[in-house]
């Protein structure tokens, strides 16, 4: 490891390129000294030391973001980045999961209402030129691992968040590797198209772009073209045009969604030569669009407990289908049963649990499998893995997967738990007939054994996150959707038992 701290890696920027712009907003900028007083200053401000309580911040993608999460590992005192996507239910119950004493947002009048029975006082911070409100908490303390700076939380296929400690040297390790593998300089543009609070983004992007010298760029969600659950594709190409973005990570509906508004005739982006894209399963139908479209896409695999990213696909080792190889720093074995395990730096525990061996081999909960030039493969999680009524295992992702290759489907859900044959929930891309998706099936079936395959198939309305039914990730809440179309699916079997 390079650096032992991400402040010996700005000292160095500050000092051999204090011009250097390291921040953009799109009102504010900082260089990387400028970046590195507004950091310094804000740590004296703050008084911070590592007796504290966690200290929670909820704000819009800005320099800002940024500036308070640098500080706040300096005094290292653990920070917990809140996703303004999640419920009020789901943001009350990881502050007081993690014992939070301190809220920092530029979203008051929200998270005073969430937390009026609690607030001792609240003041106001000016940070890299934005107002943001400092909330004082009357939460209990938790017991944390030894060495935990960072809690993420993530909602997963659940309601209830789950806190992810990571210790400085697991998030370093993945930001070094990360540029390594993409090989980013000084001369290049990040353009955040995630939110922040986002571990990918938080470390793949911003981490590892910081490290490298380059400039990250940091608009509004507005800007990037995004809008609650609304995706304004037009707006997205515009600010990857705009920013002469080079890098930038994706998960899979905004790839989708880029390359559909090329193929409708917006310009190609010549700048952008590293597109990163994770956190759902990608069709290799979409990869191939991308790349037939000269978009630079680079699929690869991650999970919180590992501090992000675990395998990534590059320029000069890119295998479609696969999610690359293991980042340097770590190592990939498959268990007996085929679950992924990883080995190397990752979490020290969940908050409230017991602190893990963080040299052992971590258990994923992903099915995959590894070809002889190390690729990865992923076919599922293994919680999701069901077994028909002839004793088959099945990975419905690994189902979904092909079915998304067809270009008549968009997106797929498929059940078979104790059952003889399998059912697929299809969502039909615009202007598909049923007959064309049943076509479809038909031949995605004959490269399938035959205990995978789709017997039946319900064409139903999007999930997506607004109706409860994805991940913010893209990921299928297959429970919820499962309540909602039951019925259909129970009336399939019973017909035609």
């Amino acid at each position: 490891m390079q650096y032992a701290t991400f402040e010996q890696a700005l000292a160095k920027h500050a000092l051999l390129s204090p011009h250097s712009i390291a921040l953009q907003g799109s009102t504010t900028a900082l260089t990387y000294a400028h970046l590195q007083l507004e950091v310094d200053q804000l740590r004296r401000e703050l008084a911070f030391d590592s007796s504290c309580q966690p200290i929670a911040f909820a704000i819009s993608n800005h320099p800002a973001w940024v500036v308070l999460d640098i500080a706040i590992l300096g005094c290292e005192v653990p920070s917990v980045p809140l996703p303004f996507f999640f419920t009020d239910t789901q943001i009350y119950h990881a502050v007081l999961d993690a014992g939070v004493g301190t809220l920092m947002t530029d979203q008051p009048e929200r998270f005073s209402r969430i937390f009026a029975n609690l607030i001792i006082r609240k003041m106001t911070l000016l940070i890299a030129g934005k107002r943001v409100m400092q909330i004082d908490l009357s939460v209990p303390p938790k017991r944390l691992p030894k060495g935990t700076v960072k809690i993420t939380y993530t909602s997963g296929t659940t309601g209830t968040p789950k806190g992810v400690c990571l210790c400085v040297e697991s998030m370093l390790n993945v930001a070094e590797s990360v540029v390594e593998a993409t090989r980013i300089t000084g001369e290049a543009n990040h353009l955040c198209i995630l939110p922040l609070s986002t571990l990918l983004e938080n470390v793949a992007g911003v981490y590892a772009a910081l490290l490298a010298g380059a400039k990250v760029h940091l608009l509004s969600s507005k800007e990037v073209g995004l809008n609650g659950t609304q995706l304004d594709a037009q707006q997205l190409h515009y600010a990857l045009s705009d920013t002469q973005a080079n890098t930038a990570i994706f998960i899979p509906e905004l790839l989708n969604a880029l390359v559909s508004v090329i193929e409708s005739g917006a310009l190609p982006l010549p700048n952008l030569r590293f597109l990163a894209v994770g956190g759902a399963a990608v069709s290799s139908q979409l990869l191939s669009r991308a790349n037939k479209l000269g978009v630079p896409v680079y699929q690869g695999y991650g999970l919180s407990e590992c501090a992000s990213v675990v395998a990534l696909n590059t320029k000069s080792e890119n295998q479609v289908g696969s999610v690359g190889k293991p980042l340097q720093h770590l190592e990939i074995k498959l268990a007996d049963d085929g679950e992924i395990l990883v080995k190397g730096t990752h979490f020290l525990g969940y908050t409230g649990q017991a602190d893990v061996a963080r040299h052992e081999w971590l258990a994923t909960g992903d099915i995959g499998t590894l070809d002889a030039q190390g690729y990865v493969y992923i076919q599922g999680r293994k919680k999701n893995m069901f077994i028909t009524s002839f004793g088959r295992n099945v990975s419905p992702e690994w189902v979904e997967c092909a079915l998304l290759n067809s270009p008549y489907i968009a997106q797929a859900c498929v059940y078979g738990e104790a059952q003889p044959w399998n059912i697929a929930l299809i969502v039909c891309k615009p202007g598909i007939s049923e007959k064309l998706i049943s076509e479809s099936i038909a031949e995605i079936n004959q490269q399938l054994p035959d205990y995978a395959r789709i017997k039946q198939w319900v064409p139903v309305s999007p999930f997506s996150s607004a109706n409860q039914q994805l991940t913010p990730n893209g990921r299928l809440k297959r429970q919820a959707i499962y309540k909602v179309h039951q019925a259909a699916i129970k009336h399939l079997y019973k017909e035609l038992a």
